[in-house]
């Protein structure tokens, strides 16, 4: 008893060695957690992801109080000489200030949580990780119409959010409307064309119609707002030159959605050749 006395009187004479054991201890507790929960399996799961965030979190919070508690005294003093230059701290700080007030505003308003497609900025991806000061996402190239991962891995500081919009993608992990175009450059009259081109996209689709249908009336009630709906969409506007646009709109999911835009243009271009082929050589 009188050793344990003796150690405990000494780690407390000894505060910065005490705060690295500290450290120290709590880092090797943290890791201990995060390898049990991903275990040994390849790709982590949204479940997986919280819980390490949250063990993350939780320690840094910990050791954050830990730390307060054994230098309160000196922290105190600090504080009292440092009066005279709280502004000029308060200026330099503003970001690091700007991370955890934009913290507490992605909590009050639960605009994602871990598992979500977000879009802040020109930057979109799965959310991975967030915590006091940044949030971690796996970028995914939405932008390309491709809706697969790019590898890359972005890190948006929380003062982002008062920058940027942030829009939440999440029912677009499943499902995706999926628009393209197709630019004709000579004027001919292309709605003839329509009425078979939407039965052959109604083809494409027919394996997931039903599935679709109700996705969409789903995201309808959860918005509540009216969407364009599951059916195709097509329609023709006009360029600055003088070309023609075919937009088209499909209600898909979200892998297959590259795959059925290569489809639906090959099948445009095969009736657009039989149609018009040889009066364009001409």
């Amino acid at each position: 008893m009188d050793k344990l006395n003796i150690a405990v009187d000494f780690l407390l004479t000894h505060k910065l060695l005490l705060t690295v054991l500290v450290i120290v201890f709590i880092s090797l507790v943290k890791r201990f957690i995060i390898s049990k929960i991903r275990g040994d399996i390849p790709f982590l799961t949204e479940v997986q992801r919280k819980w390490m965030s949250r063990t993350k979190n939780g320690t840094f919070i910990l050791i954050m109080v830990i730390l307060f508690m054994l230098w309160q005294t000196e922290i105190n003093k600090f504080a009292l000489s440092v009066t005279a230059i709280a502004i000029a701290i308060v200026v330099a700080s503003k970001e690091i200030i700007l991370c955890f007030t934009g913290s507490i505003q992605r909590a009050s308003s639960r605009s994602f949580v871990i598992g979500d497609w977000i879009e802040v900025g020109q930057l979109c991806g799965e959310v991975i990780e967030h915590n006091l000061m940044a949030t971690v996402i796996q970028e995914i190239d939405l932008h390309h119409g491709q809706y697969h991962y790019t590898g890359k891995t972005a890190t948006l500081p929380n003062s982002m959010f008062f920058t940027y919009a942030v829009k939440n993608l999440n029912f677009m992990k499943r499902y995706v409307y999926h628009n393209f175009h197709i630019t004709i450059v000579e004027f001919v009259n292309l709605y003839p064309l329509f009425p078979e081109l939407r039965e052959q996209i109604e083809a494409h689709c027919e394996d997931f119609h039903e599935v679709a249908t109700r996705y969409n009336s789903v995201i309808e009630k959860h918005a509540g707002v009216d969407l364009p709906g599951s059916e195709p969409h097509i329609h023709i506007n006009s360029g600055p030159n003088g070309e023609q646009n075919i937009h088209i709109m499909i209600f898909c999911p979200t892998e297959r959605a590259a795959h059925l835009e290569q489809l639906i243009r090959e099948d445009f271009m095969i009736a657009y050749h039989e149609a018009f082929g040889k009066e364009a050589l001409q």
